[in-house]
């Protein structure tokens, strides 16, 4: 039953808490972590699709799904600190009142700034690596960012909450599934739902917007088109965590629940 899940939810909101409390930038430095191997998802992704991008073929976005997946593994298993999961972890740890809710925005805050700080450093490595310098490399990605900059506000909220939906379900349902085969089956498949379903994830933006303005790319990729797109899927990403997620799985389970104990 999912009520086991929820413990370790709360129990994780808990240990990350401690971390930051233990050091601010211990804590953060998780975060950059987290951010990086989202960032090394949209490396193999990008690259991945781009092969069959340049062939015009039909598979391009699915391939480019399906590796994308690497970069939950990198994350439930290398560990880190993700903003859109955290939407979750610590908002339902905060209706337990486990947690604070001045505790609660501290941490979203520089779980997020963490993030931002990881794909910045990432994109440097990669920019450096020169392996995204040719257009004949990058043209997939590039075309993705243009796209996403040029998406109405509207749309970005939405797509933002139903993407974190699929995230936080994608690290919560393998909580209750033994043996880790099922458990990166799970993962993985909820990933490419949310990447093939064209939905927004804020941290994989970044990085994707970093690693493209850091490279030669046209007039329609600039910075404001990276503030368009963030603002509304941030918040979006937050809905999906804090309401769909934390507050429906507190609301829905509450008669289960009784101080960490399954009743």
């Amino acid at each position: 039953m999912e009520t086991e899940a929820l413990i370790e939810v709360e129990t994780l909101a808990l240990k990350k808490q401690k971390i930051f409390k233990q050091s601010m930038f211990r804590y953060m430095s998780r975060s950059m972590l987290a951010s990086m191997f989202i960032g090394f998802g949209v490396i193999v992704a990008f690259k991945t699709g781009n092969f069959f991008y340049l062939e015009h073929s039909a598979l391009t976005y699915p391939m480019a799904a399906l590796t994308f997946g690497a970069a939950i593994l990198l994350i439930a298993y290398g560990g880190g600190d993700l903003f859109t999961g955290d939407t979750f972890y610590f908002t339902y740890a905060g209706l337990r009142k486990k947690l604070k809710w001045l505790d609660v925005t501290k941490l979203w805050l520089f779980s997020y700034l963490g993030n931002i700080l990881g794909a910045l450093v990432f994109a440097a490595l990669i920019y450096a690596t020169g392996l995204f310098n040719d257009h004949s490399v990058n043209g997939f990605l590039l075309s993705v960012v243009d796209k996403k900059m040029h998406v109405g506000t509207t749309e970005l909220f939405f797509r933002g909450i139903l993407c974190n939906w699929l995230v936080c379900m994608a690290f919560f349902l393998p909580m209750s599934i033994r043996g880790d085969g099922p458990k990166i089956f799970t993962m993985i498949l909820l990933v490419f739902c949310f990447f093939i379903s064209g939905y927004e994830h804020s941290i994989a933006n970044m990085c994707t917007f970093a690693i493209a303005l850091i490279h030669e790319h046209p007039d329609t990729i600039a910075f404001a088109g990276v503030v368009h797109n963030l603002v509304p899927v941030t918040l979006g990403n937050l809905v999906g965590g804090t309401i769909l997620m934390a507050w429906m799985y507190f609301y829905a389970n509450k008669p289960f629940l009784d101080d960490n104990q399954v009743v």
